[in-house]
Formats: C-alpha cells, sequence, structure tokens
C-alpha cells in the first residue's frame, strides 16, 4: 500500500471509532440510541402538513434527512458524515473529479473509493440496522455461504419458476436471471451448477422503510460513485433491479395505503388512493374493494403496480376502458438524485411529474408513495375457450379461426374490451390457442355473447368449433382473481421481446394480412406467443405524460418468446436467442415500422430502444434526465440516458452482462 493511501485509509477510519462503539446519538438536542439494533438516528420527524404533498404524507415520509441532521451529525466530528452529505454543485462537481481519477466506472469492490467494513457499519447505523448483505435466494442449495439447508433448498427449488411470490419477497432476487449472469440457480434446475456467487446481484440492499433511509442511500451512492440500483418486485424482462456491486434500494416493505373518498387536486374531485410503492397487484385490489371502488393495475398478481410498472406506463385489463396506469396518477412522492425528498404534481415539479408517468422507473428519483384516481365498482364478464388443431381441426382451419378474431380487434377494444390469449406450435403440425381470458369489464354475460356471436359464427361456418365459458362478475377484484393465476418467474432458458401494433395496420387489409403472417409465421417456427388485444386511448381522454406514443395507437401487444434447454450447447442457445431479436422480431418491425415496444415487457437489446419505449418523447426526457440526475446516479438498462453508458461484459456475445463494470462510454 502506498503511503498516500495508507494514510487516506488512515483518515478515513480514525473519525469512525467513536460512533462505532457509541451508545447514543444527538440529533437535533435529542439523544437518542445509535446501535444497529434501534432505530435509525439519521432522522428529523417533519410535519406532515408541512410540505407540498397533496395528500397527508405517510409516517415513513415524514421520517427524513435533512441539513440540521447532517449538522448535528458533523458535529460529532465524522469527518466522513460528508459522504452522507446532499448534493451542492461545486462540492459534487469536485467530488466527481476526484473518483473518477482512475477512469470513467462506478466504485467496485477492490477499487480505491469503495467503502471499509467500518464505513458499511457506520451506514448500516444511520440506516437504523437496515443494510442487508445480499446472500443469493437459492443460496441454501450450496455450501458457498455456509447456510446449506437441504430442505430450504428443496422449497425453493419447487417454487423457483411458478411462484413469483417468494422471489419478490427476496431484497435481490429478480425475474431476468440470465442477464444477472444466473450464478445461484437451484442446482436441480441447472445440473452443471457446483458453487453459488452473487455474480450481478448487488452487494447491499437498504430495506427501506422511512425516506431518510432513502436519502442516505442516494447521497452515499452519489458521493462514492457507487452504481445504486432500486428493487420493488424484481419484475422486468430486462434485468433493471441489478447490477454488481451494486447498492440496492429496496422498496418492497413501503405498503402503506390510504383511501380518501373525496379528494379534490386541480380538475379532478373524486375517489383516489395514495399507495406506497411497495404495494403489490393484489394488494392494491384488495383495498380497491374494501372500500368499493375500483383502480387501474396489473395482471400480475405480484407485480410492485406502484413501481416500475405505472413509471413505465403499466398496461391493464381496464386500459381500453380507462387508460395506462401512469395515466391515473395524480401526484407523486420522490426523492431525487441530490437526495432531496419533494412531491411532483401539476403545480409542483411539473416537469418531474410528467417524466415520472410513463418515463421509466430507475430513472428521476426513488418514489415512495403515489396518489391515483379510483372509479366505482364495475361489473366484468370474462369468457374462455380453447382453439387447437386435431381430428375435426386441421392447421388451416386453426389459422382461418385465429384470423377471424384477429379481424374484430378494433372492434373489441372500442368496447372497452381485453383479450389476453396465447398462441404456440406443440408438435409438427399441431398448433394450440387459449384465450384465457377474454376481458369485458362493464359488460354483462348478454352483451358479451352479443358481442362475440359474430365472431363465433364465423368460426363456424370455417367447421370450427369451440366451446365458450362465460362468467359473470359483480366486481373488478373478484373477476381478476379467477382469472389470473401467480405468474412464472426466474428462468435463465427464455428470452422475451414486444411490439406494439398499430391500429392503423387493421384499416389497410394489406398491412393486416402482412402484420398476420408476420404473427404466424414465427409461431410456426417455434416461437411461444402471449399477447393483448388493447387499445390505451380511452375515449374520455388521457392526460399528456411521458407514456410512449406508441400505446395510443395500438390494438395489439405481442410478446414473443424464444425458448430453449439448459443442456444445450452455448451456440445453439446463442442461435435461439439471436433469432429472436435478428429475425422473428424483424419481422414484426418489419411490418409496424415507426411503431413501438413496452418497455417493461421487450427485447433486453432492442434495437433502437430510445424510439422503440419513448418514441417522440425522448429527447424532452433526456433533457430532463440531465438536469434531474447530471451524475448518472440512476441507471438501469434501456432506461433514459443508459445509451451514455456501457457494461464491460457481455453473456452470448451481445447481451450486456450485469455481472460486469459499468462505464461511461
Amino acid at each position: 500500500m502506498s503511503c498516500f493511501r495508507a494514510a487516506a485509509v488512515a483518515a478515513l477510519l480514525i473519525p469512525l471509532l467513536p460512533i462505532v462503539g457509541a451508545q447514543t446519538i444527538v440529533v437535533e438536542n435529542a439523544t437518542i440510541p445509535a446501535n444497529e439494533s434501534t432505530i435509525a438516528p439519521a432522522v428529523a420527524s417533519v410535519d406532515a402538513h408541512e410540505s407540498n404533498s397533496t395528500a397527508d404524507l405517510f409516517v415513513g415520509e415524514t421520517l427524513q434527512l435533512t441539513d440540521a441532521v447532517l449538522a448535528n451529525l458533523t458535529e460529532l466530528e465524522l469527518s466522513n458524515i460528508t459522504l452522507f452529505s446532499f448534493q451542492n454543485e461545486s462540492s459534487s462537481t469536485e467530488t466527481l473529479s476526484k473518483r473518477t481519477i482512475f477512469g470513467k466506472c462506478k466504485t467496485y469492490p477492490g477499487d480505491y473509493f469503495w467503502p471499509s467494513e467500518l464505513t458499511w457499519r457506520l451506514f448500516n447505523i444511520l440506516l437504523g440496522d437496515a443494510l442487508i448483505e445480499t446472500v443469493p435466494y437459492a443460496s441454501s442449495c450450496y455450501d458457498s455461504f455456509e447456510n446449506f439447508d437441504a430442505a430450504k433448498c428443496n422449497f425453493i427449488t419447487n417454487n423457483w419458476i411458478n411462484a413469483s411470490i417468494y422471489h419478490t419477497e427476496d431484497p435481490t432476487s429478480v425475474n431476468a436471471v440470465l442477464f444477472q449472469g444466473s450464478t445461484c440457480m437451484p442446482p436441480a434446475l441447472v445440473p452443471a451448477e457446483t458453487e453459488c456467487s452473487i455474480g450481478g446481484y448487488p452487494a447491499y440492499s437498504v430495506a427501506v422503510r422511512n425516506v431518510a433511509q432513502i436519502q442516505l442511500a442516494v447521497n452515499f451512492a452519489r458521493n462514492l460513485n457507487l452504481r445504486l440500483v432500486i428493487k420493488n418486485t424484481g419484475h422486468d424482462f430486462s434485468a433493471k433491479s441489478v447490477g454488481m456491486g451494486a447498492l440496492s434500494i429496496w422498496t418492497h416493505n413501503l405498503k402503506q395505503t390510504q383511501f380518501f373518498k373525496n379528494y379534490w387536486q386541480g380538475s379532478y374531485y373524486g375517489p383516489a388512493f395514495k399507495l406506497g410503492t411497495g404495494v403489490q397487484a393484489f394488494e392494491a385490489y384488495e383495498a380497491a374493494r374494501q372500500h368499493g371502488v375500483t383502480i387501474v393495475g396489473g395482471e400480475g398478481r405480484t407485480v410492485g403496480v406502484m413501481g416500475g410498472f405505472l413509471l413505465g406506463g403499466g398496461h391493464s385489463p381496464l386500459s381500453s376502458l380507462y387508460g395506462m396506469g401512469a395515466d391515473q396518477v395524480l401526484s407523486m412522492e420522490v426523492v431525487t438524485a441530490d437526495g432531496r425528498f419533494v412531491t411532483a404534481s401539476e403545480t409542483s415539479h411539473p416537469d418531474l411529474f410528467w417524466a415520472l408517468r410513463g418515463g421509466g422507473g430507475s430513472t428521476f428519483g426513488v418514489v415512495t408513495s403515489v396518489v391515483v384516481k379510483a372509479y366505482p365498482k364495475i361489473k366484468v364478464t370474462t369468457m374462455t375457450y380453447l382453439l387447437a388443431t386435431g381430428p375435426s381441426v386441421t392447421v388451416d382451419q386453426f389459422w382461418a379461426a385465429l384470423r377471424a378474431f384477429f379481424d374484430g380487434f378494433i372492434t373489441y377494444t372500442d368496447a372497452g374490451n381485453y383479450e389476453y390469449f396465447r398462441i404456440s406450435k406443440v408438435g409438427e403440425g399441431q398448433f394450440i390457442s387459449d384465450m384465457g381470458p377474454w376481458f369485458a369489464p362493464g359488460m354483462s354475460k348478454a352483451q358479451l355473447e352479443e358481442l362475440v356471436a359474430p365472431l363465433f359464427a364465423k368460426f363456424e361456418a370455417l367447421g370450427v368449433h369451440v366451446d365458450p365459458v362465460y362468467t359473470e362478475y359483480d366486481d373488478y377484484y373478484d373477476a381478476w382473481l379467477a382469472s389470473f393465476p401467480v405468474e412464472p418467474f426466474a428462468s435463465d432458458s427464455i428470452r422475451q421481446a414486444s411490439r406494439l401494433f398499430p391500429k392503423s395496420n387493421w384499416q389497410d387489409a394489406a398491412k393486416l394480412n402482412a402484420t398476420f403472417d408476420a404473427v404466424k409465421s414465427v409461431v410456426e417456427e417455434g416461437g411461444y406467443l402471449i399477447a393483448f388485444n388493447i387499445a390505451a386511448a380511452p375515449k374520455g381522454g388521457y392526460p399528456d405524460n411521458a407514456v410512449n406514443p406508441a400505446w395510443r395507437n395500438t390494438v395489439l401487444h405481442a410478446i414473443l418468446a424464444s425458448l430453449w434447454n439448459v443442456s444445450n450447447s452455448e451456440a445453439d442457445i446463442k442461435a435461439a436467442s439471436d433469432k429472436l431479436t435478428f429475425d422473428w422480431m424483424q419481422r414484426w418491425r418489419d411490418v409496424s415500422p415507426g411503431a413501438g415496444s413496452y418497455m417493461s415487457e421487450a427485447d433486453y437489446i432492442e434495437p433502437d430502444f430510445t424510439q422503440a419505449f419513448f418514441g417522440s418523447k425522448y429527447p424532452k426526457l433526456y433533457r430532463l434526465k440531465q438536469l434531474y440526475d447530471p451524475f448518472g446516479v440512476f441507471y438501469a438498462h434501456t432506461a433514459v440516458g443508459s445509451e451514455d453508458w456501457q457494461m464491460s461484459e457481455k453473456i452470448l456475445g451481445n447481451l450486456p452482462s450485469q455481472n460486469s463494470r459499468l462505464c461511461r462510454k
């Protein structure tokens, strides 16, 4: 170790010694316990009414890091308390200059500016023992972390793919494990695996329950140039919640809810909810049912609907009636990259408010709660049926029936309907499509039967008979719960991509022929299709926000998956992966030029992602990114501004590896 570095390390560690052994700390003239089993000492309680908030702050939002708190901590002569200070333009520029002496990359373990063990301990004390050192979810299947547990491993293995609820309860587990490096999968699922490592998972997570903890984490990451990620549930096709050596802000525990029977803000007057960003779909819908109203959320049960779902736009079984999830937002509470806690609404930081509603998660700040519109209780009728080749249905009849269904997409969305269906090849010359479900909010069984009667008449004329099953519900919650099972999760033998096909393709016979042929051709070659007949341009209009303009013109959101066996050779896996992006999806892009893709369910290496995910909104979003986050504190793969960064290594030759360094280009 050089004399310079030894002196620097000594200067960093010596001031820490008093706090490590201390039992109390003085904050705003109050003596507060300050050890790893007590509440966070770096907190000031702020009056819930003393803010620009459009609704009373939750208790956790009143607990904030303030300049006064930092001043008191500084008086304790903890020289490195500046690691937790708010962004100051001059000091931040100087700090950035110093920390990039050794390159343009984020700070990683082993780097000169990586925090010492004592610094992490101080951080944990200030957080109130909320810091979690990462132990991968499946580590109990190995000896690597000295926590082998056969029974626990067996449970995890049996529930790895088909029980996302367990992954969402873990501070670091995510859906897109392939891009993390698949470094700790249950060995029964990856027979060649012999050890477990952290890989691309974050090094530490903060299990946040109040604003102060988020502010401390943001300031700490910014001042040390640490990679910072945000995890709510880990639902995302692009692994935005992981990153080698990162510090993660885990928002899952922000579960507070508050209902307003009569909420008045701007031109809106009516029922509303304030929901913490940790609230998941099943919890949001349960709250709405309890109060006799309906709210717009996703179909997935464990999705964090007030987190990345909503920030990325958020499509819903109710979108054809009410629009996107982002369209429902009335205000948001958010910690920005400078560490400050602000309200974003039409009157407070309106540009930030515009960007947060559809501009993507992990980009402009850490949202702690959202106020959203609520709607009256609504009845729903669902319908399911199975269409498959077999003794009475030939391949030609199968595709002709599907084409008849496609022909009615505009009619169905104009009626406020949403169809969720799958199409796949199950053998040579064998295909299956299940409608699961046709979702008709606001309709009775008789009304839905009338709507689909022409379709089933066409089926019969083609010699195709299906047996539709109708169910009428008095409430959205009951229909949703019965229709959408817990979603699969965390497979490393799949890659997905998506396309938003425009309504104009249905208004031109030649374009519709080309669109249907492009969909048909990829399924015939083995692509697995999950699709939604949906239109997010409700008759009542929608607000000006950052939602991808392609959503306002679409009638088909189609997700395509390429699957392989984990025992396949790397060359075969790469071929399957490349086919998805450069062959199958290119066919879809060719028949929908200028359209787009849904960022949360998209190709990990979507070509020209800024156009596909953001369209004409991107230039404004990029300007706001530079305004609110000039130092790149928040990074997520394919998020706004991510094109200014690159990861140092790749998987399968062209998939950026989250298990690598993140550096400015």
